[in-house]
Parts: C-alpha cells; structure tokens; sequence
C-alpha cells in the first residue's frame, strides 16, 4: 500500500503499482479536471503538479506517486479563483476548454519559475500542451495578465 497527498488529503492506494496517476485521480478520486488526452504524456491534457512541479498524470505511475504532494486543477483553488484563472476567464481563453485544466496548470508552474516570463520563455514552457482549437495567442495573453506583464 502507497501513501500520496491529492489536494492537501492524504490517500492510500492499494492497486496496481503501474496504473497512471490520471487513472487514480479520475476514477478513484472522481477529481475528472484532469483529462485524458494522448495516454503518452504528449499533449498535455492530463498535467497535474507533483510535488510544485507541472507533469503528466497520464505516464506517470502509482509507484513513482507514492509519497508525492500531487495538486489537480481542483486543488488550484476550490472557487476557480487563482490569478491563472482568473486571467484565463478575463481573456477568454477556453474554447472547447478540454485542454485547459492542463494548460493551467503548466502556466502555473511556468509563473512559479518564472514570475516574468518573456515570450519565448511562454512558448517553451507552453509547447507541450495542445489545443485543438488554437488559442494559443489568448493562452500566452493570460499568461501575461496573471504575471503582470504588458502584452
């Protein structure tokens, strides 16, 4: 049996050791924020941080989980208050919105490296979260807002 911390509980698990997190999280947890995308850790969708640290939940083990501090969108902030949200909503970023929880969730492990990020550090740091429907420009907007920085 593991131990990790999901959103600031802690939970126990008790499966296969090589279930991907994204599956503890959606279907044990019922935290469905987290999405499933590609199943390879390629586009994004399923990025969680662990331990303060953007990654994907859908490559990522129980076993490399165990003991970790893991945080979904919904441990964000409850009321969808965080300044990444509230910039993501002021921008009007989502468009089919299923990859936004993870695009969040990358730009806000971008701000905690680099509160100022330029452009380029935007689009590196941004380049592995996909969006179908190309709101990449609103995405880089947001990110801008939540830093203060001018766009």
């Amino acid at each position: 049996m593991i131990q990790l911390k999901v959103n600031g509980n802690t939970r126990q698990f008790d499966g296969d050791l090589e279930m991907p997190l994204l599956w503890f999280l959606r279907d044990d947890l019922s935290l469905t924020g987290t999405k499933f995308g590609c199943g390879q850790g390629l586009c994004g969708a399923c990025t969680v941080h662990i331990n303060g640290t953007a990654q994907r939940s859908c490559v990522t083990t129980m076993k490399a989980a165990a003991g970790k501090t893991i945080t979904t969108i919904e441990g964000l902030s409850p009321q969808g208050d965080h300044p990444v949200q509230q910039a993501w909503k002021s921008c009007n970023v989502p468009q089919c919105g299923y990859c936004q929880s993870g695009q969040i969730m990358q730009a806000v492990s971008l701000l905690k490296q680099k509160p100022k990020p330029t452009d380029r550090d935007i689009d590196q740091a941004m380049q592995g979260n996909i969006c179908r429907c190309g709101t990449y420009q609103r995405i880089r907007q947001a990110i801008k807002q939540a830093a203060g920085v001018k766009a």
